[in-house]
């Protein structure tokens, strides 16, 4: 069995970005909700998941490039870099 390599995304990173506030910044302008919340980690927007209805940090990778974020859930603890389709427990 081989071991994964992880992506240079992930790699890259030297210190996690957390969430400043547990809300989603675009959502809260339109007046909508969000299921769960993404923390990029290139700006340190928080935005909302795919399970939501806006997909606002999908979005933000698709406009913007930045490829990694994590979870800005209570008690999860990982990474997910957009443009290599890859997770990382951390």
């Amino acid at each position: 069995m081989s071991k994964q390599t992880i992506c240079s995304h992930l790699s890259a990173l030297t210190e996690i970005s957390t969430a400043k506030e547990y809300v989603c910044e675009e959502c809260i302008k339109t007046g909508s909700s969000w299921v769960h919340l993404r923390t990029c980690q290139t700006c340190g927007t928080t935005l909302c998941c795919d399970s939501s209805p806006n997909q606002h940090a999908t979005k933000h990778f698709q406009s913007g490039g930045h490829p990694v974020v994590i979870s800005a859930e209570p008690g999860e603890r990982w990474l997910w870099c957009y443009a290599d389709e890859q997770m990382l427990s951390y």
